[in-house]
């Protein structure tokens, strides 16, 4: 029989042994391996079959727990780990001295452009998803891994961040394949009393070390957001804890919210990650990006932490959180220009996608209907602010759609791709914002992504170091090539182990029985080359490219000599027919006899399972349609277990490729016929396959070693490692955005704001008034010493101080494009010329000999702004010869 009701009773520790409480609930444990052995000597198989702190708490027997409760030496791991975690937790880090190094104390403390450094008292990063552990379910894939490692490696270096999301009651879906090989899938219940979440409460305080279940007399924060048709979503707010960083995670599964009107929907708002339609997931954005704020505020009042100043929005789908930042100044006695402005200034946008399908897009009455405009025009969603405003913040080229991403770029001052590539892509993709700006000036930078190195790099290799990630690449240096070879068999080994225990499991999930799949016991071979394909089933990662030739690849799979095993991971969306279809194709081609020991499809793909196979494969390959891979970090992972990369020059393998970390698969960009180039593409990969990897993996000494393969696996280890690190991510994030964000912000709101209503002021001066500016002449004169440019500018009501004219020169292509254009400022005269206007002079000098040319160009200057292009005005001469 079913049970009607479940709840969780958690008995008390024996004293002695009560720190574990802590040390569970604080997810520092995912990426410590000391915390991990403790809870694995409570019941190995427990924890071998859950992984889980707390399962293992709550499911081992009473008298284990009373006998380690009496040994001594346990006692004392319990001891050293909650003293390591405190330590951990207190000590100053990165962060901390960087903060240090500031004017004043050293006299070095500037930023990357020269200013004084002002480091952010907090930030906030927002995200759709959170993949921290695979305990807690709250995550579909890269995106959120990428913001799981963020807050990791933010805990590690000591950032004072804040994580915001949503807590999902299923998750995202657990994969399964039925007996066809097609996707099913099953959304198992989260039960938050059985995660490692704490509720916030208005009687709460220190949240990093332990976690409640809520009492009788507990009095959880409630958040409220303005619902169409007059009704109200609440949503209670859980805490992660992840380390040093605080994930408050809005839940709308709350009893409160049946009194509503469509109270199901509204409790069905945080049911599911990506599931539901455009109305279900416009209301988790609203209550992502409002409700977080809100949340967010709630969570500094009650711990006293510091207000962040700067709030960082990991991709469009917490756009909201700009305009319930705008609301709340508003409401402070700011006029909406003056408060877009300080939002503005502390806002980060990152774009995670290279392609317009993947952006949120929603329709406009749509938004319309959520921002439910009164009889006087204004929001009841964002009391004080008017709907018809906010709404032009997504506005695109489509008058019937909204634009989320555009939302975060107009809403951000600064803003960035996550790879070099990427960010190139989204200057293409999104200079539209800016019109009249070579793509190359749109200011959206590039921040490469980064992988957690305590997450994923295999404890056999994290020992040899100590678990120090700073002092590994000189320790992987002196090993012996013996020892490198040794250590990556053994791993190699392990995940042999593991593919067969999964490839048997989900056998007899899809119907087999234990005789029909006797044959796994004998799957893959511990001394073959090994392949790893794991991710996304979307279309252009291009999961079956691998089969285009299925002869072929079938040729490479069961050489006698030289044989080859590849395993392969990944979900499609729900709704992905096309993804499910081949991941089908995958699992039938796996499914012939004649190969079913060298290929095998895995379904679930997880944290639990990329570990395995990040760490045991030989080589990973990904093969994406250039340039549609916005960075792709599963190959990160992978290098710092000494894997050797095999992938189109695609995301952040184009700017860290260097020919001894692994190959590069040609590229064949310039063919339009999609199906064409799939078919080149394969074959260049079948023949880096067939005359360059697999000889030189076989390619051994009288020992047995590969010699240039290990020298190819050192060279990534210490070489490429170093570069795909977390760690390295968010320092960049924090020198080259978050401090400027902080400085920013800092400069907006000093005197009351002075900054930014003198930069309101501008905007609505440049908004009205540069219609009027024009480049009525220029003239030049060629010196020995170089060009000496003149032009004469009207600028109507502006000053010349408030402007910037320069001169832009360079070689000029067959289309009459400058070519890589040097920028060089003008300076005005004293005297006006006839007519009144200012006349800007300045000589250049040669940069380069061949065929050149140049223009002038007016652009808007103000102390403010981040760049000269942010607000997209510009002004050339009427004419151009």
């Amino acid at each position: 029989m079913k049970a009607f009701r479940r709840f969780t009773v958690r008995v008390p520790l024996p004293g002695p042994i009560a720190d574990l409480a802590p040390l569970a609930h604080n997810l520092r444990w995912a990426w410590h391996i000391p915390t991990q052995d403790l809870f694995a000597t409570i019941d190995p198989n427990l924890w071998t079959s859950t992984g889980d702190p707390l399962r293992v708490l709550a499911d081992a027997d009473p008298a284990r727990l009373a006998e380690l409760a009496t040994d001594e030496d346990f006692v004392a791991r319990v001891a050293d780990a909650y003293a390591d975690l405190r330590q951990y937790l207190d000590a100053p880090q990165w962060f901390q001295r960087y903060a240090a190094d500031s004017p004043g104390q050293d006299g070095s403390g500037q930023d990357g452009s020269g200013h004084d450094r002002v480091v952010p008292p907090g930030i906030a990063y927002f995200s759709m998803e959170f993949g921290v552990s695979e305990v807690l379910p709250i995550y579909s894939g890269g995106l959120g891994i990428l913001a799981g490692d963020h807050l990791k490696a933010a805990s590690d270096l000591g950032l004072p961040l804040i994580g915001v999301g949503l807590l999902y009651r299923s998750g995202y879906f657990r994969q399964g394949l039925d007996h066809d090989g097609w996707q099913i899938e099953r959304y198992p219940v989260n039960d938050p009393e059985e995660l490692p979440l704490t509720l916030l409460d208005r009687g709460a305080a220190d949240t990093t070390t332990g976690g409640s279940t809520p009492g009788d007399d507990a009095d959880p924060v409630i958040i409220e957001v303005a619902m169409p048709g007059g009704a109200t979503l609440s949503a209670q707010v859980w805490i992660a804890t992840v380390g040093r960083i605080p994930l408050l995670l809005l839940d709308s599964d709350i009893a409160r919210n049946d009194d509503q009107p469509d109270g199901a929907a509204l409790r069905a708002v945080t049911d599911r990650l990506y599931g539901g339609d455009q109305e279900h997931r416009i209301a988790q954005e609203i209550l992502l990006g409002i409700g977080g704020v809100r949340a967010l505020r709630e969570y500094v009042r009650i711990t006293d932490r510091p207000e962040p100043t700067v709030f960082h929005m990991n991709e469009g789908h917490a756009g909201f959180l700009g305009v319930e930042r705008i609301r709340e100044l508003v409401a402070g006695g700011l006029d909406f220009d003056t408060a877009e402005a300080v939002v503005r200034a502390s806002n980060v946008f990152t774009t995670h996608t290279p392609v317009p399908a993947g952006i949120d897009r929603f329709p406009a009455d749509l938004v319309a209907r959520y921002l439910d405009a009164d009889d006087d025009g204004m929001s009841r969603l964002l009391p004080g602010l008017a709907a018809a405003t906010i709404a032009e913040l997504g506005d695109e080229a489509d008058p019937g759609v909204f634009n989320m991403a555009h939302m975060g770029f107009r809403l951000g001052q600064r803003s960035n791709g996550v790879s070099q590539l990427h960010g190139a892509v989204s200057r293409e993709m999104f200079a539209d914002l800016w019109p009249g700006f070579d793509a190359a000036e749109v200011p959206i930078g590039a921040v490469t992504n980064g992988v957690h190195g305590p997450t994923w790099v295999a404890p056999e290799w994290r020992d040899f170091a100590g678990g120090d990630e700073d002092s590994a690449p000189e320790v992987y240096a002196d090993l012996s090539d013996e020892t490198i070879w040794r250590t990556h068999e053994e791993l190699r080994a392990g995940l042999v182990d593991e593919v067969r225990r999964r490839a048997f499991t989900s056998g007899l999930e899809r119907g087999f029985t234990d005789a029909e799949l006797s044959w796994t016991a004998d799957l893959f071979d511990p001394h073959v080359l090994t392949i790893g394909f794991a991710r996304r089933a979307a279309t252009y990662k291009r999961l079956t490219l691998m089969l285009r030739d299925p002869e072929r690849m079938r040729a490479i799979l069961t050489d006698p000599e030289r044989p080859v095993q590849l395993v392969i991971a990944g979900k499609a969306h729900p709704a992905d027919e096309g993804g499910k279809s081949l991941i089908q194709q995958v699992v039938r081609f796996t499914e012939d006899p004649e190969l079913r020991d060298r290929i095998v499809f895995l379904p679930d793909y997880d944290i639990s399972m990329a570990r395995h196979i990040y760490a045991g494969c030989d080589v990973w390959l990904n093969n994406p349609v250039r340039p549609m891979e916005a960075c792709g970090t599963s190959g990160m992972k992978s290098a710092l277990n000494g894997g050797l990369n095999l992938s189109i020059l695609d995301g952040w393998w184009d700017e860290m490729a260097d020919g001894d970390n692994g190959w590069a698969i040609p590229s064949a960009e310039g063919i339009t016929d999609e199906h064409r180039r799939d078919d080149l593409e394969a074959q260049a990969l079948y023949t880096l396959l067939e005359e360059t990897v697999i000889p030189l993996f076989y390619r051994r000494d009288d020992t047995g070693v590969p010699r240039r393969w290990v020298e190819m696996m050192r060279h990534t280890l210490t070489r490429l490692g170093p570069q795909v690190l977390a760690s390295r991510m968010v320092r960049d994030y924090t020198t080259e955005l978050y401090c400027p964000a902080a400085r920013s912000f800092e400069s907006v709101c000093a005197d009351s704001y002075a900054g930014a209503r003198d930069l309101a002021a501008y905007r609505r001066t440049l908004e009205t008034g540069w219609s009027a500016v024009l480049v009525a002449g220029i003239e030049d004169e060629r010196r020995a010493d170089g060009l000496h440019v003149t032009a004469h500018v009207a600028l109507g009501d502006l000053e010349p101080g408030s402007v910037a004219v320069q001169v832009v020169l360079g070689r000029v292509g067959d289309d009459g494009d400058i070519l890589n254009p040097m920028v060089t400022d003008m300076t005005p005269e004293p005297d006006r010329d006839a007519s009144g206007r200012v006349v800007f002079s300045s000589l250049v000098p040669p940069s380069a000999s061949g065929h050149l040319g140049y223009t002038v160009r007016v652009l808007p200057r103000h102390p403010q702004l981040s760049s000269e292009s942010e607000l997209g005005f510009v002004r050339f001469p009427t004419t151009a010869g």
